[in-house]
């Protein structure tokens, strides 16, 4: 029996790298997926990869940093499946900048996105989620938010935001049968990367003891493990899945 059978989850962020890679992994797994994104070009395009291979899966145009649009695309997933189970918190930007040059924008774009967003979501999924007696909640964090990373104040902020917020969800909504937990990626193969210079990326890699960088599929299948019933007894947990970069 698959992992996820007939379970309905919410994946942010879902166009795209991590999030696809995430959604499709789900519905492997015998989930139905709403995939929640502000790009609808790429959104679309997901949408129609997955549902010629057979997959049930919709496309909603979300941003997550309103709360009433939130709250009506919550609403409309219910409609469309019938319930909401799981939450994938996985929608993120950078703009990377020493404090010394960083602007009030770059600073509040992030907040709003990667912080407020996390927020927006997870109050607007809880209800339908404390409905069903299963639950989940996974919050992308970031090996950064445990240890810093030169330039990303912004980023790093809202990152060790995201599992503080994770630690009291999980005691708020533990009664209610719905997990809480994160998953802090170390370097991720994705198009957020894309920038950073070879000689960079030949560094972390050496400093890792798997010696490579993270695929996207390693962060899915942490992703899948925490949505799954084999998890139900982890909460309020953040798991660093980074090739053991920061051992």
């Amino acid at each position: 029996m698959r992992r996820l059978t007939d379970r309905v989850a919410i994946v942010t962020g879902g166009a795209n790298g991590i999030g696809k890679a995430t959604a499709l992994r789900f519905l492997e797994e015998g989930a139905k997926v709403a995939i929640w994104d502000i790009n609808a070009e790429a959104g679309e395009a997901t949408q129609k990869e997955f549902s010629d291979q057979g997959y049930e899966t919709r496309f909603y145009q979300v941003n997550t940093t309103e709360l009433e649009a939130v709250q009506q695309a919550a609403q409309t997933v219910k409609d469309d499946f019938g319930k909401i189970e799981i939450l994938v918190n996985n929608a993120g930007i950078t703009r990377d900048a020493s404090l010394k040059k960083m602007t009030s924008d770059q600073w509040q774009q992030v907040i709003d996105v990667n912080l407020t967003g996390v927020f927006n979501c997870t109050k607007a999924c809880y209800p339908f989620l404390a409905e069903t007696g299963y639950g989940r909640i996974i919050n992308a964090a970031s090996v950064v938010a445990l240890y810093g990373n030169f330039g990303q104040t912004n980023y790093v902020a809202t990152k060790a935001g995201v599992i503080g917020m994770t630690k009291t969800w999980a005691r708020e909504f533990g009664r209610k049968g719905i997990t809480v937990n994160a998953i802090a990626p170390g370097f991720i193969r994705t198009e957020m990367i894309e920038s950073v210079p070879d000689d960079i990326l030949d560094q972390l890699t050496s400093k890792t003891p798997m010696n490579r960088l993270g695929e996207v599929a390693d962060i899915a299948n942490a992703y899948l493990f925490l949505a799954s019933e084999e998890a139900g007894f982890i909460t309020g947990t953040t798991i660093s899945v980074d090739g053991g970069l920061v051992l």
